[in-house]
């Protein structure tokens, strides 16, 4: 019987500039593997950030059920649960040859048991390089006969250490060409503001997404020489989005409507409108390895495999609608929030509203927060949206994404909308409930941290935060109570 092999590329803060996804980066490779397989219009990445929205990846939980809060280097050292099953471990466990080449950014070590660990080019755009190490690890597995799940972690599009590099100025093998790009050339998408200092850095930035371009290219050419194009599933994606303000860290559509292409054997090429999250990779990937045994195993996993329909290009009524979940980016970046997204309507319950929303270090010392900032006028704005909604939000936000796909216009407080609100409020709570999340909250108190006093008949009030202007329980001025539900047990059933 013939392998079945997953290649799983993971770009590194990059949004939907690609040809294919039309936009105006120079992008062949990406644009021929879309044409071959699956381009998803519609993946939602769970959450913005580099190591939280890794962990979602290979583990189909959310970083409320995984522990990866927030990045996992440096002094922040967010990790995932030591009991937690991730897809190498899961691999492992089936005779499967593992690999990570690149950026892994998720940790602890044991919990992401890869075989085959290439950190040591984590920090090199020489995609070529990455290339290399890539045709080494088809070798191993041909040599012991193994079918392989190998994992490439891009550095690009990610910023350097500059306030405005993507890392061109590197040196890098003779077989990867520099591109660069004017600045005028570059398209700026509406959620920014098109200023010089943003057109310098998209430049940059594109000059970064050629060269990712070239590194997939050269790894499908690998997998070619090698024989294994026909056994092995293809998939490409981003973590987050443009590493920008407006972007990368939020919820906002700019920050997970992401990239993705999976080119899977004997399926026909199309472009699926379908909503997919991230926590449904492992679900699929399983599927295609034909472990799917091991989801039954994995409850309170709530992915489920798109293997089936990657060929349609119609919408399915049971995939329009999809959820996430943001608790830190840096440890210092502190700013819970949950969304719910269906085909027409994103609904955002802001945890920690009473907090200005925080700045990512890299996207405080970027040219284009410069060039905002500074803008002339009272009422400065990024993109369409006014900066003081920006850094102000209130604890829920409703978006009528057919009429407003940037997310600016908040129909929380409209009265025509309280069905809506209502609905989607109700409906984000329950998937709080069914993955047993810390961050749902009664009267300023975690619902799951006092599970314990609930399950003893204590009664909250019903709301959201502590009011220090009405504390009674008791008597004529107290709160309608809270009526609890089983957190955990109404997980859906799985196929």
């Amino acid at each position: 019987m013939a392998p079945r092999n997953v290649i799983l590329m993971v770009a590194d803060d990059l949004g939907k500039q690609l040809g294919c996804y039309g936009g105006t980066c120079c992008t062949p490779h990406l644009d021929k593997l879309a044409s071959e397989g699956t381009r998803f219009t519609r993946g939602f990445a769970s959450t913005a950030s580099c190591s939280g929205s890794r962990s979602t990846i290979y583990t189909g939980l959310h970083t409320h059920q995984n522990g990866q809060y927030g990045l996992n280097h440096s002094k922040y050292h967010f990790v995932t649960f030591d009991h937690v099953d991730t897809i190498p471990k899961l691999l492992n466990d089936h005779g499967y040859l593992t690999g990570v080449i690149g950026k892994v950014h998720v940790g602890p070590d044991a919990v992401y048991p890869w075989q085959v660990r290439q950190e040591t080019t984590s920090q090199t755009r020489d995609v070529a390089r990455v290339s290399d190490r890539c045709g080494d690890f088809f070798d191993q597995a041909r040599v012991e006969d193994k079918p392989f799940f190998l994992t490439v972690g891009f550095v690009d599009p990610h910023r350097d250490l500059t306030r405005d590099g993507f890392g061109n100025n590197d040196d890098f093998d003779k077989r990867v060409s520099k591109r660069p790009y004017r600045a005028e050339d570059v398209e700026i998408p509406k959620f920014l503001t098109d200023l010089p200092e943003t057109r310098q850095e998209f430049a940059n930035y594109y000059e970064s997404i050629n060269r990712l371009d070239q590194g997939v290219g050269m790894i499908m050419d690998r997998l070619e020489k090698a024989g294994l194009e026909d056994d092995t599933l293809v998939i490409f994606m981003s973590d987050n989005g443009p590493p920008f303000l407006n972007s990368k860290t939020t919820l906002y559509d700019s920050g997970i409507s992401l990239p993705l292409i999976v080119r899977c054997p004997g399926r026909i090429s199309a472009i699926n409108p379908n909503m997919v999250s991230w926590v449904d990779i492992v679900p699929t990937i399983l599927d295609w390895t034909e472990n799917k045994a091991e989801l039954r195993k994995s409850w309170p996993r709530l992915g489920r495999s798109f293997l089936g329909i990657l060929s349609e290009t119609e919408t399915l009524p049971d995939w329009e609608r999809v959820y996430g979940s943001h608790t830190f980016h840096e440890s210092t970046n502190y700013w819970p929030t949950r969304y719910v997204r269906t085909g027409r309507f994103k609904y955002h319950r802001n945890i920690a509203y009473r907090l200005d929303f925080p700045f990512a270090a890299d996207i405080y010392g970027s040219l284009t927060w410069e060039g905002i900032r500074n803008q002339e006028g009272d009422a400065k704005k990024v993109g369409e949206r006014l900066l003081k909604d920006y850094f102000w939000r209130p604890p829920e936000e409703l978006y009528d994404l057919d009429e407003d796909h940037l997310e600016v216009r908040n129909l929380a407080k409209d009265s025509a909308m309280q069905s809506v609100v209502e609905e989607l409020r109700a409906d984000l709570e329950a998937f709080q409930r069914r993955s047993e999340d810390l961050w749902l909250y009664r009267d300023g108190v975690s619902i799951y941290g006092a599970k314990y006093l609930l399950e003893q008949g204590m009664e909250f009030p019903d709301r959201w935060e502590l009011d220090v202007n009405n504390l009674e329980t008791k008597g004529p001025k107290a709160p309608q109570m809270y009526k609890h539900l089983s957190l955990g047990e109404d997980a859906p059933k799985m196929q």
